[in-house]
């Protein structure tokens, strides 16, 4: 009976040092997209608040830290941030895929995903579409502002901006998709990143990390999702 054997990692050894650097790496990065994404998704319940609250708030995102700091200085600040995190986390992603794929050249099914979860089984697939996402939301609300419902920018008012977009019901099909794929993303993202600092070393741990990942899913996907379906259905309107 022919056998594949797969080249193992020595510990200590530099490929398991840079294995180990490129991990914790990804889930440093991850938990500050975690924290992004929950700051991001308490802004955008703001507009359960009205059109005054929630152009007060995003207007108010680029005064913060004045006169320190000058205007818009603390958004460029967190773009910048972001972009290094985003730049880290998808460089470590593709690293460690290359890792993996060159450890096992020889494509066999000998047993399928045994035991791993959805969530995990489409991490990379997710993190795709998200990326793609993330590239038409930014183009939507944030650097060209466009206006899908008439195809012109959408100015100087991001409340009105954002129900014209979610009147759309293809776009809040987009935008509802993607927070499933989100979800699924820090469902195993989040108990991951835990495990890669070491802190699911036994089974009652490893129990709260996934909790954790549901928690943390649930709440953002569903924080996130709450603004389109409202607007849709017209709890949200203009």
């Amino acid at each position: 009976m022919a056998t594949t054997t797969r080249p193992q990692l020595v510990k200590g050894s530099r490929a398991a040092r840079t294995t180990i650097a490129l991990k914790i790496l990804m889930a440093v990065s991850g938990l500050l997209f975690i924290a992004f994404v929950l700051g991001h998704m308490y802004g955008n319940l703001k507009a359960f608040s009205g059109e005054e609250s929630f152009n007060e708030y995003a207007h108010h995102l680029r005064d913060l830290g004045e006169p320190m700091l000058p205007h818009e200085g603390f958004l460029w600040i967190m773009r910048v941030g972001l972009i290094v995190a985003l730049l880290a986390h998808v460089g470590a992603a593709v690293a460690l895929w290359k890792r993996a794929a060159k450890a096992r050249p020889v494509k066999y099914v000998a047993k399928k995903n045994v035991g791993s979860s959805l969530s995990s089984r489409t991490m990379r697939w997710g993190g795709l579409t998200l990326l793609v996402f993330v590239v038409w939301h930014l183009l939507n609300f944030t650097i060209v502002k466009i206006n899908p419902s008439n195809g012109e920018t959408g100015g100087e008012n991001p409340y009105a901006l954002l129900v014209e977009t979610f009147d759309l019901w293809w776009m809040t099909i987009i935008y509802l998709v993607a927070m499933l794929a989100l979800a699924f993303h820090l469902h195993h993202g989040t108990f991951s990143s835990l495990q890669t600092l070491g802190l699911t070393n036994s089974a009652a741990s490893r129990a709260r990390a996934r909790a954790a990942g549901w928690v943390v899913a649930i709440v953002i996907a569903g924080g996130f999702s709450l603004v389109p379906l409202s607007v849709l259905v017209g709890i949200i309107e203009k």
